[in-house]
């Protein structure tokens, strides 16, 4: 559809040089209304594309979803209000099984999110941490830092939206065995990216997650070590650095976390025992 970059004309300017003018291409970011069965549930900010994917992890990650069979469908509505004319592709219609509890009103998300935020909105800090249905710190997958050395690259070679703007973060799901890419998305926010890339595996019928590596192209924040958690995946991997909270929850749920995976080099900052001949493993990890 054309909708996930856009082009504008910029002034290129360098100090003590001329100016030009060009054509820059960016990521496009767009709002996106979750509806279930015809009713708002949430608006979050998000590049188009996989949406669907998008919406199933989006379920996932509140613990609304657990199973393929209570995520139905989801079709694409109108603008906002639905009352005809073109469709906008930016309100998704959801239908969950019977079984699928929403969240009280309390413990709702915000209707409204923007592109940087994950559990910006939540009613209360003590409705993060969901419950989830996988035993993530029974998963005993194990991965060589030579294999976690590679995913960066790995990353960065699928990441085609990124390369034309500079502009969208990536998640991408490998199979700890094989080292296989499974699916990688990109989005302007990094919990969408994940979302979509989670959301993807509960369609193709692949939760928990065992066995399998989430790396991510910028920071490991708390809500991003909370989306592995759900959909039962055991180690996360981040290029960039952890917050102190994402490595609280990764330790007391049995995630193992990875920052400043650069290069050779890379600090294991809980549960080591599944990194094999670490390269480089902060002081102080918890096993």
């Amino acid at each position: 559809m054309g909708r996930i970059t856009a082009r504008w004309p910029i002034t290129k300017m360098s100090v003590a040089q001329s100016n030009s003018t060009r054509v820059d291409v960016l990521a496009v970011e767009e709002p996106l209304e979750l509806r279930v069965g015809g009713s708002p549930l949430v608006v979050t900010m998000r590049t188009p594309g996989n949406d669907v994917d998008l919406a199933a992890g989006f379920f996932v990650s509140e613990g609304i979803v657990r199973r393929r069979d209570q995520f139905v469908g989801a079709i694409a509505c109108g603008g906002p209000g639905t009352g005809g004319g073109q469709n906008t592709y930016n309100v998704l219609d959801v239908t969950l099984a019977a079984d699928a509890e929403l969240p009280s009103r309390e413990h709702a998300r915000s209707f409204s999110m923007t592109s940087a935020c994950g559990v910006c909105g939540k009613a209360s800090i003590d409705a993060v941490s969901t419950v989830s249905s996988f035993d993530v710190a029974a998963d005993d997958v194990e991965v060589s830092a030579d294999d976690l050395s590679r995913l960066p690259d790995a990353l960065r070679a699928e990441q085609t939206v990124f390369a034309k703007t500079g502009g969208l973060h990536a998640a991408a799901l490998f199979d700890a065995d094989s080292g296989e890419l499974l699916v990688l998305r990109e989005d302007v926010g990094r919990h969408n990216a994940v979302d979509k890339v989670v959301g993807w595996a509960l369609r193709e019928n692949l939760l928990p997650l065992r066995r399998t590596v989430l790396a991510v192209s910028g920071r490991a924040s708390f809500e991003l070590v909370e989306k592995a958690v759900m959909a039962g995946i055991p180690m996360l991997a981040a290029v960039s650095a952890p917050s102190s909270l994402a490595v609280e929850l990764a330790r007391d749920s049995g995630v193992t976390l990875v920052g400043f995976l650069r290069g050779r080099t890379m600090n294991v900052y809980t549960h080591p025992r599944r990194v094999a001949n670490p390269i480089a493993v902060s002081e102080g990890a918890v096993s």
